[in-house]
């Protein structure tokens, strides 16, 4: 069963990390293959929560880009290199290939055979020489064995056309020769007793015994054939290995490659087949470029979010199969109907629990534990206005199932994110921050918790200095940060000085300056965010 990625926005907070993996984990309940993963570092105060309850850090997703690996192109399309050519080109017709990948005994890529270069070379006539085995021989001619003493047949290609006294005075035949001949037998004596490499009778003509037992003494190979002299010398050459016909300038590509990369370079190239390789160099398949059609994108399943801009990289590639979300509608479309959940509650957590709920399903002791932090998270503790008293009611359920006394762990929780030790500015600015589009305006919008104002503002200059670098360096029309006293329910806002009439005009402010206290302003989703919006529409 192919993978759903299950995931949070590009800045992971706590709601979004423990509600992907509750939610992973109800679905995997469910008989789904559910896989959490995050799109960016976790901050502390998730870090903490997720040592505290013992479950493991969603591994990093960076892009759901459609790759070659979500194609059904040809796995298994090679052939060795010592495959007769009279195979490959059979192989080349059943598989509906113009080229095929060859690999040594390892499977190691080597290059490619072309059904245009087999062409090419049998009208120049460029089979005057066999590299091959006994056995392509064989296959190749429908040949019996007569004498067989060396695996590895390689010579000169000689046919016995003139007339027997004729070639015996003028041919020199060694170990290097390769006869064809039909009936004539003192042709055969005189290349047994010659030591050739290999004599092809043709036609199932007689070989007489005793110049059967002059080739044992010398170690002559013989193969009789029912194809007549002319079919023979027109074939021989496809006994020769695929080895000794390769292209080596092919471009090949990796199953990680992403789509988009291939049709490129086919436009350049124009090559009708591709080998696939994997890290080892190993070859794994060849790709058709009718192979793009015949794709099965990433399953993905968003929460916390529906924005396209906060969300994974390539989201176009990938398949939505539902968003489970509390925020207002974003710009993600589908193109069929998916199973989509939003409601008005303070945090995606108390939805999840929902769907525990209605799908039967027991919430382990763990989940519980992460479900209640994003809900604590989210709602600062039921203090912000988005709180309902569903979010409360669930917490307080989730605190029963994980015995864990709400209170106590939240000041515990809060204190872990909001740490500045090791932070640099950056890691404060972007610890849980949201970037919006809105009218040709691009908003950022970080929002950082805290129990101890004091400590933050020692290093307010600092702040300042990145918030206006990171504007400058990433055109932001506004950039902010809301510092959100905890315990005093306000906000201390600093942003970068090209935001600052915009937002002195969705605070009321008549001349905001850094640092500016907003008291009960603590929600970005129901606060802040539209405030800022509000006064971008009406301009």
């Amino acid at each position: 069963m192919k993978a759903t990625f299950i995931f949070g926005h590009k800045k992971p907070d706590t709601d979004s990390v423990c509600s992907a993996i509750a939610l992973a984990d109800l679905r995997c309940q469910l008989g789904d293959n559910a896989i959490p993963r995050v799109l960016g570092d976790l901050n502390s105060e998730t870090k903490f929560v997720l040592k505290y309850f013992n479950v493991p850090e969603p591994r990093y997703l960076n892009d759901v880009r459609l790759q070659i690996k979500d194609l059904n192109y040809g796995k298994g399309l090679y052939c060795n290199q010592n495959t007769s050519l009279y195979k490959i080109i059979e192989y080349l017709k059943d598989n509906h290939l113009s080229s095929i990948p060859i690999v040594d005994d390892k499977k190691k890529y080597l290059g490619l055979v072309s059904m245009k270069n087999i062409a090419n070379s049998l009208i120049s006539w460029d089979y005057d020489v066999i590299d091959t085995s006994y056995q392509n021989i064989i296959d190749t001619l429908q040949g019996e064995k007569i004498l067989a003493f060396d695996e590895e047949i390689k010579g000169q290609i000689i046919v016995a056309s003139y007339r027997s006294t004729t070639f015996i005075k003028n041919v020199n035949l060694d170990r290097n020769s390769i006869l064809i001949v039909g009936d004539r037998h003192s042709i055969i004596e005189y290349a047994a007793n010659q030591g050739t490499k290999l004599i092809i009778v043709t036609g199932n003509n007689i070989i007489k015994e005793e110049h059967i037992e002059i080739a044992r003494r010398n170690h002559v190979n013989i193969i009789r054939t029912p194809l007549r002299t002319f079919n023979v010398v027109k074939v021989v050459g496809m006994c020769n290995y695929a080895k000794t016909l390769i292209e080596t300038d092919v471009s090949y590509f990796t199953e990680l490659d992403y789509v988009r990369d291939f049709i490129e370079e086919h436009s350049k190239l124009k090559h009708k087949v591709y080998p696939i390789i994997n890290r080892n160099k190993e070859c794994i398949g060849a790709i058709q470029p009718s192979d793009v059609s015949n794709k099965v994108p990433k399953k993905v399943f968003l929460v916390d979010h529906n924005e396209k801009e906060q969300s994974v990289d390539g989201l176009d590639d990938a398949e939505i199969v539902g968003i489970v979300d509390h925020h207002k509608l974003g710009t993600i479309g589908t193109s069929r109907p998916i199973n989509f959940r939003n409601m008005t509650v303070g945090c995606t957590a108390t939805i999840i629990f929902q769907l525990y709920r209605e799908n039967h399903v027991e919430i382990p002791k763990n989940i519980a534990g992460l479900l209640l932090s994003a809900i604590i998270s989210d709602t600062l503790l039921f203090r912000s206005p988005t709180t309902s008293d569903l979010d409360k009611e669930t917490a307080s359920k989730l605190a029963n199932i994980a015995n864990i006394n709400i209170e106590e762990y939240a000041i515990k929780m809060f204190k872990a994110g909001a740490s500045l030790k090791d932070k640099t500015m950056q890691d404060i600015l972007f610890n849980d921050f949201k970037v919006f589009n809105e009218e040709d305006y691009k908003i950022g919008v970080g929002q950082f918790n805290t129990l101890n104002i004091e400590e933050f503002q020692t290093r307010k200059d600092e702040l300042i200095e990145t918030i206006e670098k990171e504007a400058k360096l990433n055109d932001y029309d506004v950039l902010a940060l809301f510092v959100t006293d905890i315990i005093n329910e306000g906000s201390y806002l600093y942003f970068s000085e090209k935001g600052k009439a915009i937002l002195e005009k969705a605070f009321d402010i008549d001349n905001i300056t850094q640092g500016y206290y907003l008291p009960n302003i603590i929600s970005r989703k129901q606060q802040i965010i539209p405030s800022i919006l509000n006064i971008i529409e009406d301009k």
